[in-house]
């Protein structure tokens, strides 16, 4: 029997976010008879399936455990939720959200009155003035369409392949199947009373560090849909990293050949140019000393981080892109 909605959780050794998420999902307002939960585990832990099964157990909705058999990242265990699940759309959503009661019945409302995908909304509360990082992750209530909140026909996803399991973190992925659809002609509508609350996590110092990583997606993305990623990205090569890197490159070789004059003006630009991006990120943001401090040390570093992995993924991905 196809069931109207399979909901795709994917998590990673999450137990707390995963059970406050089941938690939501568990308590919708859609009949359970017809839908159910497939949690795909990205780690295949043992524990995660029990778990899973705890919740089955005691749950109206049926509660299935999944994991990827190979490659690994959320699109390859979304995939793999998708593809274990029967109903005829599928709802996407992550262990970190928080599914409104009628998040899926509005989702499921969309699609059957002809949408092949949807999007829903993310809400991301912050305080007043939060961090860098905690402004950072609101963006996704801006989004046009991602997976913390989104619905799919399953017909139209088996046409696509469904996600690209490349995309190793998550970043990027739910444009990349967003736009797959429009190539398609596929009808993406907004399901605005399809609400999820996305709580921002705490991060360790730093994090911005490690999200760098995140921009050899771009030049995949960017490499399979070079047009719209112009349009709807609307993301310029970051001259001001490349700016910096410069001054920075010059300073050192006029240092190192004796033309002090030379390293001093270079050095005052590179100081000017962290300065400003600095200060461009504590706008508005939190000014505890620990988190100015971060700002300062990472403001210097990301720069350089950033063009690494832009030029490493153009080159893994044999694509020109800066």
């Amino acid at each position: 029997m196809t069931l109207r909605a399979t909901i795709v959780v994917p998590t990673y050794r999450r137990p707390d976010l995963l059970d406050r998420c089941l938690q939501a999902l568990t308590a919708l307002d859609f009949d359970p008879a017809e839908g159910e939960i497939v949690v795909a585990d990205d780690a295949g832990s043992e524990e995660t399936r029990t778990q899973v099964e705890g919740w089955a157990r005691r749950s109206a909705i049926p509660i299935r455990y999944a994991t990827p058999a190979s490659a690994h990242g959320p699109a390859a265990a979304r995939n793999a939720g998708w593809r274990a699940g029967q109903g005829g759309i599928v709802a996407f959503t992550d262990d970190d959200c928080i599914p409104d009661p009628r998040w899926l019945a509005e989702g499921v409302a969309a699609i059957e009155a002809g949408a092949d995908a949807a999007s829903g909304r993310v809400v991301v509360p912050l305080p007043e003035r939060p961090t860098d990082y905690e402004r950072d992750a609101a963006g996704l209530a801006r989004a046009e369409f991602v997976t913390a909140s989104c619905f799919v026909r399953r017909d139209v996803l088996e046409s696509v392949g469904g996600f690209d399991e490349r995309y190793a973190q998550a970043w990027r992925e739910d444009s990349d199947l967003q736009f797959a659809l429009l190539e398609r002609g596929c009808r993406i509508d907004r399901a605005s009373r399809a609400v999820v609350v996305h709580p921002v996590r705490p991060a360790p110092w730093g994090i911005s560090l490690r999200q760098q990583r995140k921009s050899l997606f771009n030049a995949l993305l960017y490499k399979k849909f070079p047009d719209r990623y112009r349009r709807q990205i609307r993301a310029s090569p970051p001259w001001d990293y490349y700016a910096t890197i410069g001054a920075m490159a010059t300073a050192a070789a006029a240092a190192y050949s004796g033309s002090p004059r030379i390293a001093l003006a270079a050095a005052a630009i590179w100081a000017a140019l962290t300065v400003r991006f600095c200060a461009r990120r504590l706008r508005h943001a939190a000014t505890d000393p620990r988190h100015v401090l971060e700002m300062a040390v990472t403001s210097a570093l990301i720069p350089p981080l950033s063009v690494f992995w832009r030029l490493y993924g153009a080159f893994k991905f044999r694509v020109l892109f800066l």
